[in-house]
This record gives C-alpha cells, structure tokens and sequence, in this order.
C-alpha cells in the first residue's frame, strides 16, 4: 500500500474488497486496468442512473453540465502509479456529491498530489496483489480525504447513498479480473 499511503495518508472515508485469484499478482495487476475488465454493464448502469438527472436536464434544454461529456468511468481517474507487482492505485478530485462529479482535471500524480483540497474531496482507489497460496490476494481500497469539515458533510451524505453501489461495482470489478485470467 506504499501508493495509498504516499497519496492519501489522511482520510475520513474508507472501503475495502478482497477476492483470491488463482493467478500470480503480475497477471491479476495487468488486468485491473483492461478495458474489457474495466467496462462493466453493471456499472455503467449504476452511473447512468447517478447521471440521469443532469442528463434528464440537458434534454429538455435545461443546464446540464454532463450533455457532451461521456459518462463517468476509469478514464476520469489519474494514474497514481503501479508498484511493480504489488499495487496499482489511481487518483480523482472534485465535489462528488455535485450531479457532475465536480471533477478536477489533473494532468498526472504530481498534480494531485500537490492539489490544495479545501472545499473538495480527494480519493485514492488501490489495486493491491499479495501472493497467497499458489495465487493471488487481489484487495481494492479506496480513501477518501475531505478538505474542510463542510466538504466532509457534504461527502458524507453522499457516501451513505452511494456506499453500497460503489461497493458492488468494486467486487464485480475483483470478479471481472478473476475472470479475465481465467480463474471463474
């Protein structure tokens, strides 16, 4: 968890899945970030329903700041980096509980780890592969810091509403990489 604790040492909101792999960390880490692992029906259906209400918006020619803007996936994570065969982590920042993220865009991990995050919230998402038995420990964390105590309302709200997607978007995406190196 080197990356996690270099990028996000301080956090109030945190979450936690595990799955074993049968495969060595080397392929399961390869495949977190594939884009057939990472593109779950599931998942794109929990975000479009996240999503539907400024979406709804822009239709009927309300404002809506997700009109032209593709759907909410890994592509609007930053690269955080990957630790060899032991961890994988990515980077997001915004006002999540805003109907359009909030996101700031960050250019790479010296930008977000540099990013003053007073009025915002920052999250780390780890993918961390431990050997165990003949395979794999695959273990996905996400943090998340607040910068403020009224961003941390505002979060905390939110993270109560969308805990248990968030979570079962987490565990399909342990289950895709297991299926994608052929442990199903």
């Amino acid at each position: 968890m080197n990356l996690m604790n270099r990028y996000l040492p301080r956090y109030q909101f945190a979450e936690e899945h595990s799955l074993y792999i049968p495969a060595t960390p080397a392929q399961v880490l390869d495949a977190v970030s594939r884009p057939e692992v990472v593109d779950d029906p599931v998942a794109r259906g929990l975000i479009a329903l996240r999503e539907w209400p400024n979406r709804l918006a822009g239709r009927l020619g309300l404002p809506s700041t997700l009109q032209h803007r593709p759907a909410f996936g890994l592509a609007n994570f930053t690269p955080l980096g990957r630790d060899g065969d032991r961890e994988i982590a990515f980077g997001l920042a915004g006002c999540f509980w805003q109907s359009d993220f909030g996101l700031v865009e960050l250019a790479d991990a010296e930008a977000f780890a540099a990013l003053d995050v007073r009025g915002l919230a920052k999250l780390v998402m780890n993918f961390s592969a431990e050997p165990e038995g003949t395979g794999t420990r695959l273990t996905t964390r996400t943090r998340v810091c607040c910068g403020d105590a009224a961003s941390q309302r505002r979060f905390q709200l939110y993270w109560w509403l969308i805990r248990p997607a968030s979570g079962l978007i987490r565990r399909r995406l342990l289950g895709r990489v297991k299926g994608a190196v052929g442990g199903a």
